[in-house]
């Protein structure tokens, strides 16, 4: 059985790992683009398929940053109130922000299922002629980041009550 320390290490991993794919990802769309600008300038010709691509990839793009931003508390929050309440209201202002980020991904991830199997179901794709892109990957994209979200936010809030928060702050350093 895996202990807790190997399930925070596991997550941050999972979360990084995600991260890094967006990263890797982003300098093939950086390729791509110089491609296309190039070929337009020099050549009038542009690469084709590269506009379905590129629209295609920064939803994709998001959503595998999500996890981590979420594991390392990146999020975008205000401590206007957090500040000015003692310890166990922050806990109880962190569970409810918690609880409603899960929501929020759950909420996601169930409503892109139907259009994720629709799409895989009628082969949907982006663009016409030469390069057509298939939607179905983005889609299932969309609900696997947003359920591994959603399970991130409910383990920051199990280590939150189960007071492992703070060594799961000084693991974050080290994924």
């Amino acid at each position: 059985m895996v202990d807790e320390r190997q399930k925070q290490k596991l997550v941050g991993r999972v979360a990084f790992a995600t991260h890094i794919v967006s990263a890797a990802w982003v300098l093939v769309l950086a390729g791509i683009i110089f491609v296309d600008v190039c070929g337009r300038y020099f050549f009038g010709l542009p690469l084709l398929g590269a506009t379905e691509i590129i629209k295609n990839s920064v939803v994709s793009i998001t959503f595998l940053q999500l996890p981590l931003a979420i594991y390392r508390g990146g999020m975008i929050r205000t401590t206007l109130i957090y500040d000015l309440v003692n310890a166990d209201w922050q806990r109880i202002l962190r569970t409810l922000t918690n609880f409603m980020g899960l929501l929020f991904f759950l909420g996601t991830a169930f409503s892109a299922w139907g259009p994720a199997l629709e799409a895989l179901g009628v082969s949907e794709y982006e663009g016409e002629g030469a390069l057509r892109v298939p939607t179905y990957p983005v889609r299932f994209l969309v609900v696997i980041t947003s359920l591994f979200a959603a399970y991130v936010y409910f383990y920051l809030t199990y280590l939150d009550w189960t007071g492992r928060l703070d060594a799961h702050e000084e693991e974050i350093v080290g994924v």
